[in-house]
């Protein structure tokens, strides 16, 4: 009879940590447990989170002068966030002065409104809206 593998020492839980160390060089004093890891891990997370702009939002955004900053991009990601946590599909993000409808399953803004347009307006096709 051979010998057989226990199936428990594949059942042990995964350290990314100590498999992203596997062959480095051992560590210098000041760099810290993990950083390395942690940043390049949170970049990939960043980049899944992206939002982009259709060809139509941005014209809207060029032509009405709105201009967003990375902390405003960053708050509409987790808008999205939120809107696809609930089930939505195209939601409406109230953003300070703008109002932007979002597909939610591509992470793409389709229209832009600024707080002049927004009022002269009525927007369809949304089934939710997330108020930052």
């Amino acid at each position: 009879m051979s010998e057989g593998v226990s199936v428990a020492n594949y059942q042990r839980p995964v350290n990314l940590l100590e498999i992203a160390e596997r062959g480095r060089l051992p560590r210098t004093a000041n760099e810290s447990d993990g950083k390395s890891f942690r940043e390049m891990f949170s970049r990939e997370l960043a980049a899944d989170r992206s939002v982009s702009f259709s060809k139509h939002a941005s014209r809207r955004l060029f032509s009405r002068k709105i201009e967003l900053t990375d902390d405003q991009l960053g708050r509409i990601a987790g808008a999205i966030d939120k809107a696809s946590g609930k089930g939505s599909r195209e939601t409406l993000v109230l953003l300070d002065d703008t109002a932007l409808v979002v597909s939610v399953k591509n992470r793409t803004v389709v229209t832009v409104f600024d707080r002049e347009n927004l009022r002269d307006g009525v927007v369809t096709s949304i089934d939710s809206a997330v108020i930052l």
